[in-house]
């Protein structure tokens, strides 16, 4: 019986929280860039999976005719229709580089803190050099530059 209550005050001292303090909420941190970019990673895969639906309603329209098709392509063809266009080539390459910077990381290549902030600052550079590349490949393919 002794023994148990042994076992209790042990465990009971182990799992009371009142002498420890709470874990620091974001408030209390200073954001990092590996942060910034994990977060950014979540974020622009959920942008990724809006502009899929946005695709498969692009498809739809295609598939109910002239009309609809017409309406479409004005609302993409605007100013906030090409601003989201954007925003999804973006997100599209951010995570493609930044899935890629996971698999070195996950062959155990580039976890030094140093190397981590040079693989970073390079998968921002590539998805922007990318996203840039891409529409400015495509303005010209089609004569509006």
């Amino acid at each position: 019986m002794d023994l148990l209550r042994i076992e209790r005050f042990i465990w009971k001292s182990i799992m009371d929280t009142r002498e420890r303090p709470l874990s620091p909420h974001l408030q209390v941190y200073k954001p990092q860039l590996t942060s910034i970019l994990s977060i950014m990673h979540r974020v622009t895969g959920v942008a990724l999976a809006a502009g899929t639906c946005l695709l498969v309603w692009w498809l739809v329209v295609i598939a109910l005719g002239g009309e609809y098709y017409t309406i479409m392509q004005n609302i993409m063809g605007s100013w906030y229709g090409r601003l989201a266009l954007l925003g999804w080539s973006f997100a599209l390459f951010y995570h493609l580089c930044n899935g890629i910077r996971h698999l070195f990381w996950d062959m155990g290549v580039g976890l030094e803190l140093r190397r981590a902030y040079q693989s970073g600052w390079l998968v921002i550079g590539a998805a922007i050099l990318l996203t840039l590349g891409t529409w400015t490949y495509a303005y010209q393919s089609v004569g509006a530059l």
